[in-house]
């Protein structure tokens, strides 16, 4: 587990477990906590990271309803959850589905504690609800949530700090291995959410899983999927 500064005041914490990579926004009022960790253990542990780097009160944004974003949701209670209207939709037919499959998953590889923490995680579905993006004020500092479009899911999130030239990308983007096409992906749409984060001009863009990228990585991604 480790910070990576991606800008001023914005990090990306990364996990050896599915080699994930949480976000965090700081403004001068509040933070934007960007995923929350695939179990409420996950979840304090994020939670008592960010206290080292900031005191604010957070936000939360799920970019998607993978059971590995989203379980972690009740360490940070109370504040606002923001999601996509579909992702609520999403976490209400699958969320325990994904939960049994992934238990027993890690059962079989012998990760029993995993297994058990995932078991008793509640979930916490979002409180507010965005369509195609809104903008949030952190004090000093807006930030964008977005929807790009179907590519991973239907509902992806994006989280983009153009102060920073930051781009948190969820499962859009993936370093380190080759983005997961589930059964609820959309290939054919995806290369147009990704061009639509391109268009953002960013510096860097932070994959839900995987170091961050620039540009021409997620531009070389794209035409791979494409």
């Amino acid at each position: 587990m480790r910070w990576t500064e991606v800008g001023d005041g914005v990090l990306a914490r990364r996990y050896e477990h599915l080699d994930q990579t949480l976000g965090l926004v700081v403004g001068a009022e509040r933070c934007l906590v960007v995923d929350t960790g695939g179990d409420e253990t996950h979840g304090a542990e994020f939670a008592a990271a960010i206290r080292t780097v900031t005191a604010l009160p957070w936000i939360v944004v799920l970019t998607h309803a993978h059971f590995d974003h989203y379980f972690g949701t009740k360490a940070f209670l109370p504040c606002p959850v923001w999601a996509h209207e579909r992702c609520r939709d999403a976490l209400l037919a699958q969320a325990e589905a994904d939960r049994r499959a992934w238990a027993d998953r890690f059962r079989a590889e012998g990760k029993t504690e995993l297994a058990e923490r995932l078991t008793e995680a509640e979930l916490v579905l979002p409180s507010e609800l965005l369509t195609d993006r809104v903008e949030l004020d952190l004090g000093g500092r807006k930030v964008t949530l977005l929807h790009p479009g179907p590519g991973h899911t239907d509902h992806d999130v994006a989280v983009h700090v153009p102060d920073s030239g930051v781009v948190f990308a969820g499962d859009l983007v993936e370093q380190g291995a080759p983005p997961a096409v589930g059964p609820d992906a959309h290939p054919a749409e995806w290369p147009h959410a990704l061009d639509k984060l391109l268009a953002l001009r960013p510096g860097t863009i932070v994959p839900g899983h995987g170091e961050p990228v620039d540009a021409a990585f997620v531009r070389a991604q794209r035409d791979r999927i494409r």
